[in-house]
């Protein structure tokens, strides 16, 4: 479904990823780990067309998107829930998740969506002329995520979905994210917690100061002595 090539990704003439190859299956969970500067973040909003490579490319479906623009990435079947929500906090649940659907053109397309994220988060159902910046953290994760889904995407980019979260409520993310990908949305997963992610992953990637050091299945990663060491305290 994605395919990374040889990219290199950096700001302001410095390099942050270099030669960075992966590709993502659909139907997979895949995740992206490492620790704080290892370039997660910098690699998925280059696939979401925030930033652009200096070199290689990405297909998305054997379509070439490293220099497309982000709406037009969304269009296509990609949408990414960035690190630390990003919710327009003055309006409501509903109006963020009708922005979500902003590339959806059809009426009862978007009506549909919008039934199937209530579906997946009764709460934002209930509570859908709340203003969001009322919700307390893990709601507002959840609809962030909400929003993310709203464009129908069949690539869902998820940046640090766990981020300042109790330890009840990352589990209740990382319930929702396989619920996610096992109605058939095809996952890539930012995430500091490592030992849930891998749990959860089809497959992984360890990055290291901008490349990538390890990959395998997430179950083979959580028995690597190099991952128990450097990243679960092991």
């Amino acid at each position: 479904m994605l395919s990374l090539n040889n990219i290199s990704v950096g700001y302001k003439g410095l390099l942050a990823v270099q030669d960075i190859s992966f590709e993502i299956n659909e139907g997979e969970t895949v995740s992206l780990i490492g620790s704080n500067g290892a370039g997660k973040s910098t690699i998925v909003k280059t696939v979401a067309g925030l930033i652009h490579p200096w070199k290689g490319e990405i297909l998305f479906r054997n379509t070439p998107i490293h220099h497309a623009q982000p709406f037009d990435i969304v269009k296509m079947g990609i949408s990414m829930v960035p690190e630390g929500r990003r919710l327009f906090g003055r309006l409501s649940v509903l109006d963020n998740l009708m922005l979500g659907a902003y590339a959806v053109r059809s009426g009862v397309d978007v009506e549909k969506h919008l039934q199937s994220v209530f579906n997946l988060f009764p709460i934002l159902k209930e509570r859908q002329g709340q203003r969001s910046d009322t919700f307390s953290g893990g709601e507002q994760q959840e609809l962030a995520i909400a929003r993310g889904l709203m464009s129908n995407p069949s690539l869902l980019i998820l940046d640090e979905p766990s981020l300042g979260l109790g330890p009840k409520l990352v589990s209740d993310i990382f319930g929702i994210i396989k619920e996610i990908n096992a109605r058939g949305v095809t996952v890539l997963l930012v995430e500091q917690n490592v030992y849930e992610s891998l749990e959860i992953s089809t497959r992984a990637y360890v990055l290291q100061t901008g490349r990538i050091v390890m990959e395998g299945q997430g179950q083979e990663l959580l028995k690597s002595d190099h991952v128990r060491q450097a990243y679960l305290g092991m």
